[in-house]
């Protein structure tokens, strides 16, 4: 199958998901500066998030870029993943409106986590599709990066029973790793 529709959809929910995100950051009442304070929690909140879907965006396009095409378990990891992603609207609001509280941050973490599992599900049915010897499975190699980041997504779950900011730092840490480019997905875009 051809690969078009699955990106064209992808690239139209995260569009949705980033804009459901911000109309959930209400305008405040009042014309000074310091009518925002109030919302730093759901801006901190929401920056995360945004980056988030970024990142998740980013690598959907490289990997796109260097599959040739799509089969049926494709189109359906896509989307599971897109499921995780779609709720990022609603776990980031409620974090940020709670000011980081305990249970919001944990349920926030458990949705990066099987986001990232997700993730990690499409890629490998886009590797049986293309094969074990395909750029693509070149590119994803051990996905080492990968395998990190849901060790420290089920950290950062653990240390927010902790303290909710532990576990935050850890999912900023992780986002953080991730805007790193990759370079691997790029070499096989080019051979």
């Amino acid at each position: 199958m051809h690969k078009a529709r699955l990106e064209a959809f992808t690239d139209g929910v995260l569009a949705i998901v980033i804009t459901i995100m911000v109309l959930e950051i209400k305008v405040p009442h009042g014309e000074s500066f310091a009518a925002l304070v109030p919302l730093w929690p759901k801006l901190l909140s929401y920056v995360l998030s945004f980056i988030y879907v970024g990142i998740y965006w980013n690598n959907h396009h490289h990997t796109m870029q260097a599959a040739r095409s799509v089969n049926g378990a494709v189109l359906w990891s896509n989307l599971h993943l897109l499921f995780w992603l779609s709720l990022l609207p609603f776990t980031s609001g409620w974090m940020g409106e709670n000011h980081f509280a305990q249970q919001p941050t944990l349920l926030y973490g458990v949705n990066l986590l099987l986001a990232a599992v997700a993730y990690f599900i499409w890629a490998r049915s886009l590797v049986a599709h293309h094969g074990r010897d395909s750029a693509l499975a070149h590119a994803f190699g051990r996905d080492l990066k990968g395998k990190i980041s849901l060790l420290l997504y089920a950290t950062g779950i653990g240390l927010t029973l902790v303290q909710p900011w532990l576990g935050f730092a850890v999912f900023v840490g992780v986002a953080l790793m991730w805007l790193v480019p990759d370079r691997r997905m790029h070499q096989a875009i080019e051979h």
